[in-house]
């Protein structure tokens, strides 16, 4: 699939309770919300100003007795989804939402060959993102594999979506991996600590330490990493009321007083723990 676009291009937020999600992330990230149910799905679109950012909806009822908890979830633009889904399966992968026809576009939810949860979209009915939305505040700026065997879980995602791969700089851990697709950077991927991997979503704020008090203030968890990046931007890990993990980058605004923490939310935040605020 040497000609898909290959980069992430639409982001869900499966929850259990969608009016206190939109209300955090209203208050956190600063998104309104617009209506967007179909007679099948109660759906709802975060919107960054005029521009869709995400969408969110309620964990379906078989997600929940199986044991999902809320998560965030990424899609990759590719040209065709049947064939994509063939890629998956070929790889190693396993199909959850066979191919179908959404409010969203045509899709498939899948995960990798160990497991890490991601979808594939194509003819998508949104305003989807492009790879230059991601500098802008209130959009994703960056996608991360949290994996639990780098060489194939890397090796799986560069052979389905032709991801080229580059060793960079090390941030965060001893490997870390960038993938480009069309000459751009769309992701990285790096050993977790959890025993289920995952893909961890970063969303742009002017000011992160604002953005986590705003966290910790609207009843969720964050946690500073200690690593500034090349753009002199910081990040926090984060994870909503309902305790779907995502992550902010934005440029520091002050020192904060706080403890340091080693290890949260499954992955090593290498940073300072803000708790929730008492109400």
């Amino acid at each position: 699939m040497a000609n898909d676009p290959g980069f992430f291009t639409w982001y869900e937020l499966l929850t259990t309770d969608m009016a206190a999600a939109m209300a955090f992330y209203r208050d956190v990230v600063g998104w309104s919300a617009l209506p967007s149910s179909t007679s099948r799905v109660p759906y709802t679109l975060f919107k960054a100003g005029d521009s869709a950012a995400a969408g969110l909806l309620e964990l379906p009822p078989e997600g929940l007795k199986s044991g999902a908890q809320p998560r965030w979830m990424g899609y990759v633009a590719v040209s065709d989804v049947h064939v994509a889904a063939d890629g998956i399966k070929r790889l190693g992968g396993k199909i959850y939402v066979p191919p179908t026809d959404a409010n969203i576009g045509r899709l498939s939810v899948a995960a990798d060959c160990d497991g890490a949860l991601f979808a594939v979209i194509s003819q998508p009915q949104v305003m989807v993102r492009e790879p230059t939305d991601s500098s802008k505040p209130g959009h994703f700026g960056w996608n991360e594999l949290f994996a639990t065997d780098l060489k194939k879980q890397s090796r799986f995602y560069r052979e389905l979506f032709a991801w080229q791969q580059n060793d960079t700089e090390d941030r965060f851990a001893d490997a870390y991996l960038t993938f480009s697709a069309g000459g751009q950077v769309v992701a990285a991927a790096l050993e977790g600590t959890d025993p289920t991997p995952f893909w961890l979503f970063y969303i742009n704020v002017e000011d992160i330490d604002a953005a986590v008090e705003r966290v910790s203030a609207a009843g969720g968890r964050a946690g500073y990493n200690d690593s500034e990046l090349p753009s002199g931007m910081r990040i926090a890990y984060c994870s909503d009321p309902q305790g779907a993990p995502f992550a902010l980058q934005g440029l520091r605004s002050q020192e904060p007083q706080i403890g340091w923490t080693t290890e949260w939310q499954g992955f090593s935040s290498r940073g300072q723990l803000v708790a929730p605020k008492k109400k």
